[in-house]
């Protein structure tokens, strides 16, 4: 028998994630301690923490967001394409 959903508070996530900046575990740590998954808590961490987001472009130097830049279009560009196809393809007659 699975076990039943669990719901976190917002309080919990932020007392999570605070152990882990402030102790200086990484998050896979605190994630063993509180018996939730990784991926859960960098799920977290990307939600709550878009300001640690923020500020680590910020200190980015001109030529590597510059690169960052580049590969972010090219990847957009990539899915434009593949927009484009798919669109192409689902408009043919007989489908």
């Amino acid at each position: 028998m699975s076990r039943p959903r669990r719901k976190f508070t917002q309080a919990f996530k932020l007392e999570a994630l605070a152990r882990a900046r402030e102790d200086g575990r990484t998050l896979a740590q605190v994630a063993r301690e509180l018996e939730v998954r990784p991926d859960l808590l960098r799920r977290w961490k990307a939600e709550l923490e878009p300001e640690a987001v923020d500020a680590r472009v910020a200190t980015l130097s001109p030529a590597e967001e510059l690169r960052r830049l580049r590969r972010e279009v090219a990847r957009l560009k990539q899915e434009r394409d593949f927009l484009k196809k798919a669109t192409a393809f689902f408009a043919q007659p007989g489908r």
